[in-house]
């Protein structure tokens, strides 16, 4: 399955976007279907939780759109002890008083796909994982399938934390599950996550639609197109790499900055020049996201918990009690 990094890591442009790129090289495989769509640098983004009372969305889309193939809370509340999920089922009513959806909800009045529910169910997910428990059960929002990034941010100033996806359309159970774990383990440029940093952590879930091949490389838009550009190195070796719709507008970034971000973050070491990034072929996309906080995702469950007439708090560290 084709998947990929997602974020920038300490990288510094270049005083002149246009004089040869950023000058920092950012992280990422550079291998075809892989690329890197988040920041470390801790600048806000309109779709992070900020505060324990509200989960924000961005990019409302509705249906999958064209499917590419191939390729300030700080988590949780004063007090908060890392307290297991509840062990019921999953649906996307109910939602706790201390959850709301933010603007942007939907485009066209149509309704969002991502959910508060996939987001507990990635932390679920790695909570288990971290804990040794028996994997979630089966979760009960859409099993649609979408390309899909899972990305993790810590602290309160939402350091990334760790962001992989994929490209190719995957069953939402199977796609959430396995990206969880994946991201949080697997990303190279950080060591695998511990139990230690669940109360510290906030989980974004993307799903990636409306794919359009452009022939123009600056025919996207900052803050609303997500670009996956492919082009080829010095060596003449064919390179990927993918910036999630914030990125460019988390950073500052106009156009030609994202650019030559993305191409150094491929791989790309030679001087980058217009008639290069002529060369690129580029592909646009949007995407639906929504952020959780670990404190959201708490007061989330113990709400579904007493749903479900169990009387009693949920009891910390115990999954399945």
């Amino acid at each position: 399955m084709a998947a990929g990094c997602c974020g920038v890591k300490k990288q510094k442009l270049s005083g002149s976007p246009g004089s040869g790129g950023p000058g920092g090289v950012g992280a990422g495989s550079g291998v075809p279907g892989t690329g890197h769509c988040g920041s470390e640098l801790g600048i806000g983004s309109s779709a992070t939780v900020t505060a324990a009372a509200n989960v924000s969305r961005s990019n409302g889309l509705g249906g999958p759109g064209g499917i590419v193939s191939g390729s300030g809370s700080s988590g949780g509340s004063s007090g908060t002890n890392a307290l297991s999920p509840a062990p019921a089922g999953y649906s996307s009513s109910g939602l706790s008083p201390n959850l709301s959806p933010g603007p942007g909800s939907g485009s066209g009045g149509r309704k969002m796909v991502v959910s508060a529910e996939m987001c507990c169910f990635c932390f679920d997910v790695l909570y288990c994982h971290l804990y040794g428990y028996q994997p979630p059960r089966t979760p009960r929002f859409t099993n649609d399938p979408y390309p899909l990034f899972v990305t993790w941010k810590i602290g309160r100033d939402k350091r990334l934390r760790g962001c992989i996806g994929t490209f190719s359309a995957m069953n939402l159970h199977s796609g959430l599950r396995e990206y969880t774990l994946t991201s949080a383990l697997k990303d190279s440029r950080f060591p695998p996550m511990t139990r230690d940093e669940l109360p510290r952590l906030f989980c974004s879930v993307s799903l990636l639609t409306n794919f359009e091949d452009v022939g123009d490389y600056l025919d996207w838009e900052v803050g609303v197109h997500g670009i996956r550009i492919e082009f080829f190195n010095e060596k003449g070796s064919k390179r990927t790499a993918t910036y999630l719709p914030e990125v460019a507008k988390e950073q500052g970034w106009d156009h030609i900055q994202t650019i030559d971000s993305l191409l150094r973050k491929g791989g790309y070491k030679a001087p980058i020049t217009n008639d290069f990034r002529k060369t690129i072929k580029l592909t646009r996309y949007r995407s639906e996201k929504l952020t959780m906080g670990y404190a959201e995702y708490i007061a989330h469950r113990q709400h579904h918990h007493y749903q479900n007439g169990i009387g009693h708090p949920l009891p910390p560290y115990n999954h399945y009690s």
